[in-house]
């Protein structure tokens, strides 16, 4: 194991020096909550008969306080395939607790929206402000005073950030998360993007479409492409937060079982202690590891939001500046789709989140020294698990790589630097995810033209207005706008037009799915047009230069002499009119574009 790279060692002590004052204010408040959490004798009978009442198997062990309670926060749903294996965890995991002389009880459900399904739609204007009400969800679940540690069943888009943010205000509990897994590997994801693009060129039909579209989401389990949900099973793994390799073991086997098993009973192992609770384990330098895990495999571009949200809700301040220097040492490793050729599954076959974690460790690029819910540090998440020939639980070494074109060493890596850039000027701050665009892309200056909603975006192409070098800029989508949904349905239309030919960029103070790919874009634009923000005094043709080479978004447009454009309207209807506190508290992006956080001053 190498010495740690200056450059990364250098950021996490300038965050620690940062953060010192609401760093110390979380864990003095974590340490007053563990001080003050009342004993089982200590609460009312009352009380303690309402909590036992729905638990008619443990009762008798309730009442005896024979061991440790186990509260569940549950996201389960099945109309989220990933979440549809949780609906029998609960049952299950009452049984590995009583394995072991402790109980466990389902605390709470939180929602758990899929993306997948609010694409374009209306709903998807819930999504990002999802992740708060999941926090404050969890909050609750957790509010009555009745477990000695925690597991969370959550693997998708907000509701991991969600989880995290909310049982950190219980941070003196131990908190495991336990993932369900990917479904197994359907079509190839690149004949899936074909097909939509031919879709968006009007070359077939929706019959074809969702044929296509139904052979890569067929089964239970996490969808297979490397977008926000696998980056977030990645993220838990960098910071220690899983049983050892958990990540990307599929549903049904006896393997994941195992896994969830040993989750379980080392929670109960867990409980009581300080070395290793949640507010120990989410520190500065596992908010550093899990930045590090999204620039060396190239993860999900919502990250650049959720980091920040789950720092704060830590005590801890971390900005994209950070981001953009860690980029800068961190070599991209992986190539998962949309950056490369194959899927999670492929990816875990050829030595996944083991090889990752390894490759990093031995090159000093990621801190070893965190506090983990495994019984070690972040070595033991070098190693991959397994069955013996008794089905016991057993992890052995990764090895090399075994597919060079998916996962390279860090002395080899497919690019030198992370799969995120930051771009600014006077256009604003931006996100530009540099793993998924050819390095001739990443600088692009052209006229842009100017939309206000996705579907404008739609109508215009098809009425080829178009076919020409330009930048589209998609505005008024920031949080405070709108709640800041993601705007997939650009991607088969701007790739269309970059396979024609064509010099294109897109410029948005919204955001992209987690599987946004081959364009270059500039996303999450901070300040957002919705107030007075920079693009809001952009008009159709001025010239905008997007470079992720420099760094730059800006504009030679003399921005200063134009009033910004009026802030449109909120929007109504699926339920829009009740996020407008969310929408009206929201800060920026590069703050996490959180209401509550804001609202707690954190």
């Amino acid at each position: 194991m190498s010495k740690l790279n200056p450059t990364i060692a250098r950021v996490t002590k300038r965050i620690i020096e940062r953060s010192k004052p609401g760093r110390q204010d979380y864990l003095e408040l974590m340490d007053r909550e563990a001080d003050r959490a009342p004993e089982r004798e200590q609460i009312s009978c009352s009380n303690l008969a309402h909590a036992f009442a729905g638990a008619l198997d443990d009762q008798a062990a309730m009442k005896a306080d024979r061991g440790p309670n186990i509260g569940i926060v549950n996201a389960y749903n099945d109309m989220l395939s990933a979440h549809q294996p949780y609906g029998r965890y609960p049952e299950r995991m009452k049984i590995y607790a009583r394995e072991v002389g402790a109980t466990a009880q389902v605390a709470g459900g939180v929602p758990a929206m899929c993306d997948g399904v609010t694409q374009g739609q209306d709903g998807m204007e819930l999504s990002l402000f999802s992740r708060d009400v999941i926090a404050l969800g969890t909050a609750v679940a957790l509010s009555h005073a009745m477990y000695d540690g925690v597991v969370c069943l959550g693997i998708c888009d907000k509701i991991v950030p969600g989880l995290v943010i909310g049982a950190l205000r219980f941070g003196h509990l131990p908190v495991i998360f336990v993932p369900s897994g990917p479904m197994p590997s359907g079509i190839a994801n690149k004949e899936k993007q074909r097909v939509r693009q031919l879709y968006a060129e009007g070359k077939v039909g929706r019959e074809e479409l969702l044929a296509s579209e139904m052979g890569s989401y067929h089964a239970p389990g996490t969808c297979t492409f490397y977008g926000t949900a696998n980056s977030n099973q990645m993220m838990m793994e960098m910071m220690g937060l899983h049983i050892p390799g958990s990540a990307f073991v599929q549903p049904g086997t006896k393997l994941r079982q195992a896994l969830d098993r040993r989750a379980v009973h080392r929670l109960a192992e867990l409980a009581g202690t300080r070395e290793r609770t949640f507010a120990r384990c989410v520190d500065e330098k596992a908010i550093v590891n899990a930045a590090i895990g999204l620039l060396a495999t190239g993860g999900s571009t919502n990250h650049a939001i959720h980091i920040p949200a789950m720092a704060r809700a830590a005590g801890i301040m971390f900005d994209w500046d950070d981001l953009a220097e860690l980029s800068s040492a961190v070599p991209l490793i992986a190539r998962v789709y949309p950056n490369g050729p194959g899927d999670v599954n492929q990816f875990h076959a050829a030595g996944g989140m083991g090889y990752v974690i390894g490759e990093l460790l031995d090159a000093g690029l990621c801190h070893s020294d965190i506090a983990t819910v495994s019984e070690g540090g972040l070595a033991e998440y070098a190693r991959e698990p397994g069955l013996d020939e008794a089905e016991a639980l057993v992890w052995r070494d990764v090895g090399p790589s075994g597919d060079d074109s998916m996962l390279r060493p860090a002395s080899s890596p497919f690019q030198p630097d992370g799969g995120m850039r930051l771009v600014t000027g006077n256009l604003g701050r931006g996100c530009f995810k540099s793993s998924a665009v050819e390095p001739e892309r990443w600088t692009i200056e052209a006229p842009c033209a100017i939309f206000e909603d996705q579907a404008a975006v739609a109508e215009a192409f098809k009425a080829g207005e178009l076919d020409r070098d330009v930048v589209v800029v998609v505005r008024f989508q920031g949080p405070r706008a709108n709640g800041m949904p993601e705007l997939h349905k650009l991607t088969p239309i701007l790739g269309v037009l970059q396979d024609r030919g064509y010099r294109v960029a897109l410029v948005t103070d919204g955001r992209m799915s987690g599987a946004s790919g081959k364009v270059p874009a500039a996303i999450h634009v901070t300040p957002e047009a919705y107030g007075g923000g920079a693009l809001a005094q952009l008009r159709d043709g001025d010239v905008v230069r997007v470079c992720a080479a420099t760094g730059e978004l800006s504009t030679g447009a003399d921005l200063a002499s134009r009033e910004a454009m009026p802030d449109p309207d909120h929007q109504r209807g699926v339920g829009r009119e009740l996020f407008a506190m969310f929408r009206d508290g929201a800060d920026g992006a590069e703050r996490g574009a959180s209401a509550m956080l804001a609202a707690a001053g954190f």
